[in-house]
C-alpha cells in the first residue's frame, strides 16, 4: 500500500512540479558594488550581500568542508541520500530527543528555491520530488553551484564567497582550512553558529566540521591539527572594507541610483570611482590624526557612560560583552568597562575578553578625572565607560572627538578625486562635510581676491599700506567696522606677495576696496563660487562668504593648472555584472581654452605668491617637511577660531583640508589654520608625492622680471630699490629658482 501510494503521488504530483528555469537561468539579486580606480572594494549596497562564482572558482579545501559538513555523499545519491535517511532515522531512534536530518545539498536547493521552511509530510514529499527532478535536469557541479552561490550564512551573506569576504575579509580563493570549515559549519543555522555573533558556538561546530574532514581523508592529520590550532580573525563589523572610504561609495551609490534607479540594487552594478587605495588611506589616517591630535591638546572630557556592573550576575564576561555593544567601536577607539580605578591604575575590560592596565604615563591625559575633586557625572570610577586606543603595542585612554574634519584631492587636469574623507567617522555622522558643510573660508579665499586685483593692474610687488582702517558707518550702513590683522601687528608698507605670505588683512581689503567689491563678486565665479554666497562688502577681504571643501579643491586647481575650471567628479565609469561599460565619465581637460577660467599669466603670478606662503608664510612647515619647493597654498582661519582651513596644491595634485564644529564654535586660542588644518594636508601629500618630482609651473609670455620680482609685462614698474630688502625678508627670486632654507613659525599667524 505504501508503494501504491508513493507511486500516485509521483504520477499525479510530478507533472505538476514548478519549472526549474529559474535554476537553468540563475540570476540571483546582486548588490551595486563601488571600488576604487585599482580595483579595491569599498562599498555594498543590496537586500543580499552575494557575490556569484563559478564552481571552478571555488577552492577545493572550501567544497570538501561543506560536503563534510552537509552532504558527504552528495556526487554518490541521485537527490536523496537513502542510506543518509537510514542513518538519520536510526540515530534519531536510540538519539533521544537530538535529533538528526538527511537533507542533501540538491534538497536545500529545492528548498531554498521553491519551498518554505515548514516541517511537514506534504512539503518533504514534494522536496525529495523537486530533488529528484533536479538530478534529471542538472549536472551535479550545477547544483553544487548553485547551492554555494544561492545558502543564506548570516550577517546578509548570501553565498560562501560572500560570506568570506564579510566574517574574514578576503576573497574566497584565499581562504585556510580553518576558515573554510567555519563558513561551511554556517548552513545548518547561520544565527547560532555565526562567528560574530556567537563565537563559542561557532567554534564548536568549526571543530565538528573538521573533525568530519579528517575522517573522511578530506585533510590530513598534520592539517586537522594545524587548523584546530589556528587563530581565526572575525571581522567584527561586517561592513568593514579594505579601504576607508565610506564617504565615497555613498556618494557613488546616490549617482547609480540616480543614473539606474529600478536595478540599482540588484542587477550586479559596478561602480569604478577615480579615488586610489593607497591615498585614500592616507587621506583618512592623516584626518583621523589631526582630529585626535587636536582633540587631545583640548583636554579630558570625562567617562562616556556609566555601567551598573552589580547587575551583571554570575557570567561577568559575557554580559559585559553584551553592554559595550551599545557602544560600538571607532576603528581604533576602543569602548572599555572600568573595572578598578584610582590616580595611579586603572583596570579595564574590553569586548571580546580582554583586560588592561593603564598605569603612569596613559593615565596622563585623563588624571584630572581620576581625582577625587573630579565632576560626579564625569570622574573615571568602576563601571565608567572609556575610551582606549592602541599605540606603539600600548594603551592609551582616548575619547571619541567632538570637532569635525573634511579633506578631498583632486587632479588639477582632468578634475578627478583622488581621495575623499567626509568626516571623522561615516558611522557616527554621515554628514558629507566635503560637499555638504558650507562654511566661511577665511583667509584661504584671499587668493581669489589677489587673483581679480592683478586683472586691475596691481601685481606681486605692488606696494600698500598694512595699517589699521576704520570703514564708517556712512560705508557699512550699520556701525563702523574696524577690522585687525590676526596677530594684531601692522609692519606698513609692503609688497602684495608679501602681505599673501602673512595673511595681513589690511592689506587684503584695501586692494578690494581699490577695485570694488562687486567687481571682485563677479571675477570669482569664474573659480566656481556661487555669487549670492559671497555679498559684495569689504568682509569678502577676509573670507565671509560661504564655501564648501570641494568648491575651494575645484577653485584652487585652476591655479595649478595654468587657469583652467575644471568640473570635479569622483565616479569614472558603471559597468553591468558582467563588465560591459554602461556609463564613463568623459572629463574636460585643462589645456582646452574652451575652459580658460584666468590668464595664464594670473595663474603664474598667483602661483608665485602663493609658493611663498608654503616657503616664508603662515605655512612654511609644508615646504620644511615635505622638503620640496614646488607647494604652493594658503591658510585661513575664520573669526573667534571657527573654522580651520588649509588649501594647496602641487603641479599633479591639489588638496583641502577644513577642521571645526557641526555646529560653529570657538576652536581654541591658536587653532589656526597653519597650525590645525595644514598638518592634514602635510600628511597625504607625503604619500600623494612619493617619488614625484619637483616641477615648477612653466612661466607664459608676457611675463617680466624687475627688482627681484615678476610682473605682467605691461605693468613692469620703473627701477627702484626693492622694498623687501628693508622689510627684512628674503628676496623674491624667480619661482625656478630654489629658495634659501625656511625658518618656520610654530604658531604662524593667518
Amino acid at each position: 500500500m505504501g508503494i501504491a501510494i508513493i507511486l500516485i503521488i509521483l504520477v499525479l504530483a510530478y507533472p505538476n512540479l514548478p519549472s526549474l528555469e529559474v535554476l537553468t537561468d540563475y540570476r540571483p539579486k546582486v548588490p551595486l558594488r563601488v571600488f576604487t580606480s585599482d580595483g579595491h572594494l569599498i562599498g555594498e549596497f543590496g537586500e543580499e550581500r552575494r557575490a556569484v562564482v563559478k564552481i571552478q572558482e571555488v577552492p577545493e579545501v572550501m567544497k570538501q568542508a561543506i560536503l563534510a559538513a552537509e552532504d558527504e555523499r552528495f556526487y554518490q545519491h541521485g537527490g536523496v541520500d537513502t542510506l543518509g535517511v537510514l542513518r538519520a532515522a536510526y540515530a534519531n531512534f536510540i538519539g533521544g530527543g537530538k535529533r538528526q536530518g538527511a537533507s542533501t545539498i540538491t534538497m536545500q536547493v529545492a528548498r531554498n528555491f521553491f519551498l518554505s521552511s515548514e516541517k511537514t509530510l506534504t512539503r518533504k514529499m514534494y522536496e525529495a520530488l523537486l530533488s529528484f527532478k533536479i538530478e534529471h535536469n542538472l549536472s551535479k557541479d550545477q547544483i553544487f553551484e548553485l547551492y554555494i552561490n544561492q545558502i543564506f550564512l548570516g550577517q546578509r551573506a548570501y553565498g560562501f564567497a560572500a560570506a568570506a569576504q564579510i566574517y574574514f575579509g578576503k576573497p574566497l580563493a584565499k581562504i585556510s582550512v580553518a576558515e573554510a570549515a567555519m563558513l561551511a559549519g554556517l548552513p545548518k543555522a547561520p544565527s547560532a553558529f555565526n562567528p560574530v555573533v556567537n563565537p563559542k558556538r561557532a567554534r564548536i561546530r568549526q571543530e565538528y566540521v573538521l573533525k568530519r574532514m579528517r575522517e573522511l581523508s578530506f585533510i590530513t592529520e598534520e592539517q586537522y591539527q594545524a587548523a584546530l590550532g589556528e587563530t581565526l580573525v572575525v571581522k567584527r563589523d561586517a561592513g568593514q572594507y579594505p579601504v576607508h572610504a565610506e564617504y565615497v561609495a555613498e556618494m557613488a551609490r546616490q549617482i547609480a541610483a540616480e543614473r539606474f534607479p529600478d536595478e540599482v540594487y540588484s542587477a550586479g552594478l559596478q561602480v569604478i570611482t577615480s579615488i586610489s587605495k593607497d591615498e585614500q588611506e592616507a587621506a583618512y589616517r592623516a584626518l583621523r590624526k589631526g582630529v585626535l591630535d587636536y582633540d587631545r591638546r583640548q583636554g579630558y572630557r570625562g567617562a562616556e557612560a556609566y555601567i551598573d556592573l552589580k547587575q551583571m550576575g554570575n557570567d561577568m564576561e559575557e554580559a559585559l560583552d553584551v553592554a559595550l555593544q551599545e557602544f560600538p567601536s571607532t576603528e581604533d577607539l576602543l569602548p572599555a568597562v572600568v573595572l578598578e580605578a584610582s590616580p595611579k591604575m586603572i583596570k579595564a575590560y574590553i569586548r571580546g575578553g580582554e583586560t588592561i592596565t593603564l598605569e603612569g604615563e596613559p593615565l596622563k591625559f585623563a588624571a584630572r578625572m581620576l581625582d577625587d575633586k573630579a565632576p560626579v557625572a564625569k570622574k573615571i570610577r568602576r563601571g565608567a565607560v572609556i575610551r582606549v586606543i592602541k599605540q606603539d603595542k600600548h594603551w592609551l585612554i582616548a575619547q571619541l572627538p567632538e570637532v569635525e574634519a573634511a579633506f578631498v584631492a583632486t587632479h588639477p587636469k582632468d578634475g578627478a578625486i583622488r581621495a575623499l574623507v567626509g568626516g571623522f567617522d561615516f558611522n557616527r555622522n554621515m554628514y558629507n562635510h566635503v560637499t555638504q558643510a558650507w562654511r566661511q573660508p577665511g583667509s584661504s579665499f584671499k587668493p581669489f581676491i589677489y587673483s581679480a586685483a592683478l586683472e586691475k593692474g596691481f601685481s606681486p610687488g605692488s606696494i600698500v599700506a598694512d595699517e589699521p582702517i576704520v570703514i564708517s558707518s556712512d560705508v557699512t550702513g550699520s556701525q563702523a567696522w574696524q577690522p585687525k590683522n590676526y596677530d594684531g601687528k601692522y609692519d606698513g608698507p609692503m609688497k602684495l606677495r608679501t602681505a599673501l605670505a602673512k595673511s595681513k588683512n589690511m592689506v587684503s581689503i584695501r586692494i578690494l576696496q581699490a577695485m570694488g567689491p562687486a567687481y571682485a563678486q563677479d571675477y570669482v565665479t569664474r573659480f566656481g563660487f556661487d555669487a549670492q554666497r559671497h555679498p559684495p562688502y569689504l568682509t569678502m577681504a577676509l573670507g565671509a562668504g560661504s564655501v564648501t571643501p570641494w568648491q575651494m579643491a575645484s577653485a584652487y586647481a585652476v591655479f595649478a593648472n595654468g587657469g583652467y575650471r575644471i568640473n570635479p567628479y569622483v565616479v569614472k565609469e558603471i559597468r553591468d555584472q558582467g563588465g560591459r561599460v554602461l556609463a564613463q565619465a568623459t572629463p574636460a581637460q585643462a589645456g582646452d581654452e574652451n575652459l580658460r577660467a584666468i590668464d595664464p599669466r594670473n595663474a603664474y603670478l598667483m602661483y608665485s605668491m602663493l609658493r611663498d606662503v608654503t616657503i616664508y608664510g603662515t605655512a612654511g612647515r609644508a615646504s620644511a617637511t615635505l622638503k620640496r619647493h614646488d607647494l604652493a597654498g594658503k591658510t585661513g582661519t575664520t573669526n573667534d577660531y571657527l573654522d580651520a582651513w588649509f588649501c594647496g596644491f602641487q603641479q599633479t595634485v591639489v588638496g583641502c583640508a577644513w577642521v571645526g564644529f557641526d555646529q560653529p564654535r570657538k576652536l581654541g586660542s591658536r587653532e589656526t589654520g597653519g597650525f590645525t588644518a595644514l598638518p592634514i594636508w602635510i600628511a597625504y601629500m607625503q604619500e600623494a608625492l612619493k617619488g614625484v618630482p619637483e616641477q615648477q609651473l612653466p612661466q607664459p609670455e608676457g611675463i617680466a622680471t624687475a627688482q627681484g620680482d615678476i610682473f605682467y609685462s605691461e605693468n613692469t614698474p620703473p627701477a627702484r630699490p626693492d622694498p623687501a630688502q628693508e622689510e627684512g625678508l628674503p628676496a623674491h627670486e624667480p619661482p625656478v629658482q630654489p629658495p634659501p632654507k625656511p625658518t618656520v613659525d610654530p604658531f604662524p599667524s593667518d
